[in-house]
């Protein structure tokens, strides 16, 4: 599997998880965080790869 969606899988496992527990606030900031890095990571490749 590539590394963007292994990235992109562990982004909504942790926002799920960060909205079903509404103790556990940072989860969903770090579940966005890993969801835009594994965007940008998606892009950045895809770029490379037409090059």
């Amino acid at each position: 599997m590539s590394m963007w969606l292994l990235l992109i899988i562990a982004g909504v496992v942790l926002l799920v998880l960060g909205l079903a527990i509404e103790a556990a606030k940072i989860l969903i900031w770090i579940g966005i965080a890993v969801l835009v890095i594994s965007v940008i990571m998606h892009f950045v490749n895809r770029g490379r790869s037409r090059a």
